[in-house]
């Protein structure tokens, strides 16, 4: 790190999240005498089974295609990683920010996004599925570990960071509120037009940080683009080409490796220099006026975003749509489609704890909680489950 961004150390101290005065939580408890309110969501939202789950549900690569790729657990212990860092550099809280960051795929479905688009067209009539909602669910409603509430009963500032830390989701351009989301926040205003408090912003930014490197890491690993196409790329390709000089002999793991060291330390050095500038722009001395600001105070420069552009247009056409990729994805929807149509019928086949004498097959509860039941397996549940409903060679 150079002199000039070591200088800025501490510089959004002013508008961080204090736990001293969160808004709290919606049902009242007595907080705990080591632990901030934000450390106790962080500790909730690990030793929660939907946490637990993203081990073996997909990022890329299905959980049967090697150990060595990224899931939705890793990935999300990457994220909080790079958040907790920044947070840190930054000045603000640390606890918020990777609580965010280890809560934001918890409503990833199995066969990630193609078992999500399966389920959002299987749930197209009745109210949509979103991940983004189905996080919210989680936290707030399907969790049942403590006897006086559902969910996590986690702070405001966390639940306003998990629905909202891509920006605001009310306003002029925004996509229709999920009703999940719209009938929680009826009882418990999460102020869905401001932005989010900067830690859950700083959440946001990790999240692309480590998905565009980490997305490489695995592609070029699984070979489905070559070290020599990245190099064209911005960003990745000057990683490569630095490493190279430094180390001419290296071999090819290290190299990517030690190019995707760089390309980490690029995107965060370009954050923290941008974030710094739109501080002294924008001026906010609160966190309450971060979310007032109409603008995100954390980000990429606009020429950073413009690369982060290329980088994802060329992950997605040579890694997301790559046949081998694509074959899987392909299995995955008829996968999720048959358990969605046979359970949103029979709802009788549902394991005991998800039956309820109330839901009659393809009604409108039934749909939910079927696509609740969905969303929550893994890969390999998933897998297993549709064996053991339609393969009858397979014990029930």
């Amino acid at each position: 790190m150079s002199s000039e961004l070591a200088g800025l150390k501490g510089f959004l101290e002013s508008v961080a999240c204090d736990p001293a005065a969160s808004r709290g939580r919606l049902h009242r408890e007595s907080e705990a005498v080591t632990r901030t309110v934000y450390q106790r969501d962080r500790d909730r939202i690990i030793h929660c089974g939907a946490f637990r789950r993203l081990k073996y549900k997909t990022q890329v690569f299905v959980y049967s295609e090697g150990e060595n790729y990224r899931t939705r657990l890793t990935h999300s212990l990457e994220v909080a990683q790079i958040a907790r860092s920044l947070a840190r550099f930054m000045g603000l809280n640390e606890d918020i920010a990777e609580a965010l960051a280890l809560a934001h795929d918890l409503g990833h479905t199995c066969f990630g996004h193609a078992g999500e688009d399966a389920l959002k067209e299987c749930m197209a009539d009745y109210n949509g599925f979103d991940h983004n909602a189905q996080s919210l669910r989680i936290v707030t409603k399907l969790e049942h570990r403590y006897a006086s509430f559902d969910g996590l009963n986690l702070t405001w500032e966390t639940l306003e960071g998990l629905v909202k830390h891509n920006g605001p989701i009310v306003g002029e351009g925004s996509k229709p509120v999920p009703l999940a989301i719209t009938e929680y926040n009826a009882g418990h205003d999460l102020e869905l037009a401001t932005w989010p408090g900067v830690e859950a912003q700083v959440a946001a930014v990790s999240d692309d940080i480590a998905y565009n490197a980490h997305d490489f890491d695995d592609g070029l690993r699984a070979g489905l683009f070559t070290l020599e196409a990245v190099t064209e790329l911005p960003v990745v390709g000057d990683a490569v080409r630095a490493v190279l000089k430094r180390h001419p002999d290296v071999d090819r793991n290290r190299l990517i490796h030690e190019a995707l060291r760089d390309v980490i330390a690029a995107m965060v050095n370009d954050i923290i220099t941008e974030t710094r500038r739109r501080l002294s722009s924008l001026k906010p001395t609160t966190a309450a006026e971060v979310r007032l600001l109409g603008a995100p105070l954390v980000g990429f420069s606009d020429g950073m975003a413009a690369h982060v552009r290329v980088l994802k247009a060329f992950l997605f056409a040579r890694m997301y749509r790559h046949t081998k990729v694509n074959r899987m994805t392909s299995k995955a929807r008829r996968i999720v489609h048959d358990l969605f149509e046979l359970l949103f019928a029979e709802p009788q086949l549902l394991p005991e704890d998800w039956r309820d004498d109330t839901i009659a097959p393809k009604s409108l509860k039934t749909a939910r909680r079927v696509a609740d039941y969905i969303a929550g397996m893994t890969d390999r549940f998933a897998l297993d489950e549709h064996a053991r409903l339609f393969d009858p060679a397979v014990k029930p």
